[in-house]
């Protein structure tokens, strides 16, 4: 007896020590500076606490190990309890959006012009916010706070691949369709979205709610109604880089959107003309030409749900994601939306996007209805005031959020008991605090980007 408390002591320090000392080299090859401090802080202090509970005095061991298995066990229970479980409300708006409200469409108004004069009037409470973030130096500015004049030329330059293929959004079919099943061509079209960039992609009926309802900015007559009457939405998703994102809110993160924004529009661009080719309209829908809200579309194609900073939050990467869009006529096989409530009770409990948003855009409450959908609503124009100021994208509720970290296994462990236990995910919020901090730092960016001028 006495030689099986110190071997199970033992083996139990072991396995914590171990299991720590991993993550930590799994937080080193992630730049993450505190994690790695704590995971080897407490791999040696756990190695030490074992090490001395071992030699204690055999009904102490024994006392330990019964005050360690309770832990193991009333874990295990409230794991399984039903903590956190919410209510699922409607999440469908009852009618469509106007483009011409969003902060896009907005700062591309110049004064004096037509397009200015009648959304001003329709719109006059717009006019001195809009205004106000026209005054500042604006984005990719050399006047903003975090320009810098090497690297703000790759998102330039990216911006500019994007603006070139919004002319490649459409076309004319092949007159001769393809028969094959829709079975068939589902499978194939995935497959090859797949092949040429995408991450995730998924499958929903086109909806009214999914259509802007008039044209606010990109290809088309400013003001004009919008018609699309494709039946499907192919919806995919493009990760932004996590190493890229982690210098967030500084240069390297407004390249890194851009370059996405890119990789999401030639994938969008590639799969419409494939299906054209088959002899089916098919549009793109990009960066600058949408005619669709994409993060709607992808939420309904089942890739997502809608979290705390209005952002669509994919399973493995979180909001670290850009989505392209393809309508259709081709038959396809829609996805079945399972909506999930653990993201929503999630993002109920954290808040963190929030509390380390810049411009405070993020709301702290819960969510709330609007035109019949619930949903949290951030402050878009604050939010694009500040991108104005320093030039950047700003994306720190990218970066701080839980569930932006890297796909490997040790965050995969994290996800799977997020999505099964209210308990968990309210201990998985304390860990994240824990290892990575209440207001997380932002993080190295690769070094090959620390280039500067030369005077």
């Amino acid at each position: 007896m006495e030689q099986f408390t110190q071997i199970t002591l033992l083996l139990i320090g072991s396995v914590f020590s171990l299991s720590l000392a991993a993550f930590g080299f799994v937080s080193i090859a992630e730049k993450e500076q505190r994690a790695v401090r704590v995971s080897f802080s407490g791999a040696v202090l756990g190695a030490v606490f074992f090490i001395l509970a071992a030699s204690l005095p055999a009904s102490t061991r024994a006392t330990l190990i019964f005050i360690l298995t309770a832990i193991l066990t009333g874990f295990v229970i409230l794991f399984f309890l039903p903590i956190g479980i919410i209510k699922t409300e409607n999440d469908i708006p009852s009618k469509r959006f106007d483009e011409r409200k969003i902060m896009f469409a907005r700062a591309n108004l110049k004064s004096g012009t037509p397009e200015y004069e009648s959304y001003y009037a329709l719109h006059p409470e717009d006019k001195l916010t809009d205004d106000g973030s026209r005054d500042k130096p604006g984005l990719l500015s050399p006047q903003s706070k975090f320009f810098d004049p090497i690297l703000f030329t790759a998102p330039n330059a990216s911006f500019a691949l994007t603006s070139a293929l919004r002319d490649a959004v459409d076309g004319t079919p092949a007159s001769e369709k393809i028969a094959l099943t829709p079975i068939e061509i589902t499978a194939y079209i995935k497959e090859m979205t797949h092949y040429f960039g995408a991450l995730d992609v998924g499958i929903t009926p086109l909806q009214p709610y999914h259509i802007y309802s008039h044209t606010g900015r990109g290809v088309g007559i400013y003001g004009a109604p919008i018609e699309l009457d494709h039946k499907y939405a192919i919806a995919l998703t493009v990760e932004m880089d996590f190493e890229m994102m982690g210098a967030a809110p500084y240069a390297p993160v407004v390249m890194e959107s851009a370059k996405q924004y890119v990789e999401s529009a030639r994938v969008a661009v590639q799969v419409a003309e494939v299906i054209r080719s088959l002899g089916y309209a098919a549009r793109a829908h990009i960066d600058g030409n949408y005619q669709v809200i994409a993060p709607l579309v992808a939420r309904d194609a089942g890739l997502g749900e809608f979290g705390r900073m209005s952002l669509l939050m994919t399973p493995q990467e979180g909001p670290r994601v850009r989505v392209g869009v393809v309508t259709t006529d081709l038959p396809l096989v829609a996805d079945a939306r399972s909506i999930d409530a653990t993201t929503i009770d999630f993002c109920n409990i954290c808040k963190k996007c929030a509390e380390n948003c810049p411009s405070k855009s993020i709301p702290f409450d819960e969510r709330e209805k609007v035109d019949d959908a619930a949903r949290w609503h951030i402050n878009p124009d604050t939010c694009f005031a500040y991108w104005n100021v320093i030039g950047t994208d700003c994306g720190r509720c990218m970066t701080v959020c839980p569930y932006a970290h890297p796909n490997n296994f040790a965050h995969n462990l994290v996800r799977w008991g997020i999505a099964r236990s209210g308990f968990f995910r309210r201990f998985a919020l304390w860990m994240d605090n824990l290892f990575y901090g209440r207001k997380p730092a932002p993080r190295p960016a690769p070094a090959w980007t620390d280039i500067s001028v030369k005077q």
